[in-house]
């Protein structure tokens, strides 16, 4: 028997009503262990500045200016998060050669080494997360996840996803 057409606006109602559920709790989950890894990283870490690191990580050698674009941020906020990454000596600035008046961002040794030291503890959480599941649905994770961050890419930064997992092994800590 054919379902009605209000039984179908229903159930598409509700696929996409426990998409937005499951997202939010995701997020945040993803926060808090955001907030976690940067306190590990450094115990004065502003839970903000953790994914900043990442992304000077993940966006080596990058102007300010740039990531603020990125993370679709103002520059005003990512000039004091990056003087607090500085000041705990995880970020330095190094001359940009194609313009000596500006300068782009580099990880130090220490924010390195300690950025490592934080992944590493985060990809073990998530193997202990998802090590009974079979690997091919660890994979289909990762490609939807994304698939799915895909489609809020902004025009001319898809060159950002590059550094993207590509597998599970390294989707379970990038």
């Amino acid at each position: 028997m054919a379902k009605a057409p209000a039984t179908v606006v229903a159930d598409e109602h509700e696929a996409y009503n426990a998409i937005e559920h499951e997202l939010g709790v995701l997020l945040r989950r993803a926060r808090a262990l955001s907030a976690e890894m940067g306190r590990e990283v450094h115990p004065d870490l502003e839970p903000g500045a953790y994914g900043l690191l990442i992304g000077v990580h993940d966006c080596a050698r990058t102007r300010p200016s740039d990531l603020a674009d990125y993370f679709g941020l103002g520059k005003a906020t990512i000039s004091r998060q990056l003087k607090g990454l500085e000041e705990l000596g995880l970020v330095g600035r190094e001359p940009d050669p194609a313009d000596g008046r500006a300068h782009r961002l580099v990880l130090t040794e220490e924010g390195r080494q300690r950025l490592d030291g934080a992944r590493e503890a985060r990809r073990e959480r998530f193997h202990a997360l998802l090590g009974t599941w079979p690997e091919e649905d660890v994979r289909l994770l990762a490609r939807m996840l994304g698939r799915f961050n895909g489609l809020s890419e902004i025009p001319g930064q898809a060159h950002r996803r590059e550094h993207a997992p590509v597998d599970a092994h390294r989707a379970t800590g990038a």
